[in-house]
């Protein structure tokens, strides 16, 4: 931990970064010199069903140090940034020191600054955009959106614009407003040791393209040839960078080589994603630039 500032073993971790950026290495490396349970961030390594292609901790990492909050979420489950903040508060408060790693912002952000407390969305209109979104993309929903909440929401995310237009379908009121009504955070970020990776883009393309090789060396595959019998593209899970194009190579739709290189374009449009997130919405962070 040399190129890490001084670390205090008694107050809680956070490590940020996009993937492949080297931060579950990093929040190993920290547990096995100071102790402490390693919290997963990360909102598709909740899911059971993709281990190697979502980057899970290996069987050995998690023999290595505690590890929390990983595929503990059926494959077809529902998941959120509410479920997730439900779950680690008692895991912020002992006995052991939580180092929390991933790479989906909107968690750190809900951890750090509050969530509003915005109801379910009830099933039929999740149903309803489903289908909605499925027939024609995200965009009609993006186009429903109040202005305030339009302006504020990731557009390029899907999923984060379909949550949107779910709560203001449901509610009446935009996400924007619910928003702007947040109580106050479990973790508020001058009482945690906040770390974010803030990676080089050819350096992180190369380590992507390397990663996903490395992902079929090791069972992605065979990962996804278990799940094509059960595939529902509107599953949460299913978002897994890299799963879409797998599944489409098992049904014949393309070529092995042209999945991966589909895959390995996913993995990098969403690497720029999360960079613009961190850059934009963690400027109080410390930064950890890589290579360093």
């Amino acid at each position: 931990m040399d190129h890490l500032p001084h670390i205090d073993p008694d107050r809680p971790v956070l490590i940020a970064g996009p993937t492949a950026s080297g931060k579950s290495a990093l929040a190993l490396e920290i547990a096995a010199r100071q102790g402490g349970v390693i919290v997963n961030a990360d909102a598709l390594q909740v899911f059971d069903g993709w281990r190697v292609l979502t980057a899970r901790p290996s069987a050995i990492d998690e023999a290595a140090a505690p590890h929390r909050l990983y595929g503990h979420v059926p494959y077809d489950g529902d998941y959120s940034v509410g479920h997730w903040l439900r779950e680690v508060a008692p895991l912020l408060i002992g006995p052991a020191r939580p180092i929390i790693v991933g790479g989906t912002g909107l968690y750190f952000t809900a951890l750090t600054e509050g969530l509003a407390d915005i109801p379910p969305t009830p099933p039929a209109i999740r149903a309803e955009a489903d289908r909605r979104v499925a027939a024609e993309g995200h965009a009609g929903l993006l186009a429903e959106l109040d202005a305030p909440t339009r302006d504020r929401v990731d557009q390029l995310n899907p999923v984060r614009v379909q949550r949107a237009w779910e709560v203001l379908r449901a509610t009446g009121r935009g996400l924007a407003a619910w928003q702007d009504d947040t109580p106050p955070p479990l973790l508020p970020l001058h009482l945690a040791q906040a770390f974010v990776i803030d990676a080089d883009r050819d350096w992180l393309a190369e380590r992507i393209d390397c990663r996903f090789d490395l992902m079929l060396d090791h069972g992605a595959l065979d990962e996804a040839r278990a799940m094509l019998p059960r595939w529902n593209p509107a599953y949460l899970s299913s978002k897994a960078i890299g799963a879409p194009e797998l599944i489409a190579h098992l049904r014949g739709e393309m070529t092995l080589e042209a999945a991966t290189e589909a895959a390995k374009i996913a993995s990098r449009q969403y690497a720029k994603r999360q960079r613009t997130w961190f850059r934009a919405r963690m400027k109080a962070w410390h930064k950890l630039v890589m290579p360093g």
